[in-house]
């Protein structure tokens, strides 16, 4: 059903809103964010911004749900940029993916992954948990799939706590839905990847390193090439 002149007009506002919303958490950080200061730029009323979102949550939501499909759409396209059956060489390209759209967006970065902005209560409504649900699903379909395809090592069910066991098939279902068969092993050995890629890029992006190393590209590819021999992938990545 085609839109509305009044529907457009809408969309062209909230999408205005999030563009300022940006600039200001790219100048001032997530703290410096306030819709009296949105409206200020927009040559609008704080009043008027409440038609659009209800509350600074509704909008620090709706930002954080925009950054993290912007990141997911970022590593879809690196990821079908190779053949379908290539599940090796996708999941190292959303992985390059994943940390150069972080690079290249900090604050955003810093904003989804970072220290919550003091005083946000994350709304009911369920837009920032299916963003995340979508990024998890990206790398967790391929990481199963290989090993559905080829199965590598990965830690038996009864090693791992009963406590981490719960959380750990918590996640799973988050990702991949009710119908998800990955055993235990492979959700514990992707959780553990995850942390390991994750912990590298957040500490080039907050610059954590800075006092070590000028140029981080070599340890991120050194772990990416450690991480694909646990998972038997070929040994020296392209």
């Amino acid at each position: 059903m085609p839109t509305t002149r009044r529907e457009r007009m809408r969309d062209a506002t909230l999408l205005e809103i999030k563009e300022v919303a940006r600039e200001h958490l790219r100048v001032q950080g997530p703290s410096g964010i306030s819709l009296r200061g949105i409206a200020r730029d927009l040559g609008m009323t704080a009043p008027a911004l409440y038609r659009y979102y209800a509350s600074l949550d509704d909008l620090l939501a709706a930002m954080i749900e925009t950054y993290t499909n912007e990141m997911c759409d970022a590593m879809e396209v690196a990821r079908d940029a190779l053949p379908a059956d290539d599940l090796g060489g996708r999941l190292v390209a959303v992985t390059r993916a994943f940390r150069s759209w972080s690079l290249e967006h900090r604050a955003e970065f810093a904003m989804v992954f970072g220290a919550p902005v003091p005083g946000f209560t994350e709304p009911e409504e369920a837009g920032v948990q299916r963003a995340g649900g979508r990024l998890g699903a990206i790398f967790f379909a391929l990481f199963f799939e290989i090993w559905r395809r080829q199965p590598f090592p990965v830690p038996p069910d009864e090693e791992i706590p009963p406590a981490l066991r719960r959380q750990l098939r918590l996640f799973a279902t988050a990702c991949r839905g009710e119908d998800d068969d990955a055993p235990l092993g492979v959700i514990r050995l992707f959780a553990g990847s995850w942390v390991r890629l994750y912990g590298l890029v957040a500490i080039e992006v907050f610059g954590h390193m800075d006092f070590m190393i000028d140029d981080m590209n070599p340890l991120f590819e050194a772990e990416l090439n450690d991480l694909a021999k646990t998972i038997e992938l070929k040994k020296d990545l392209p």
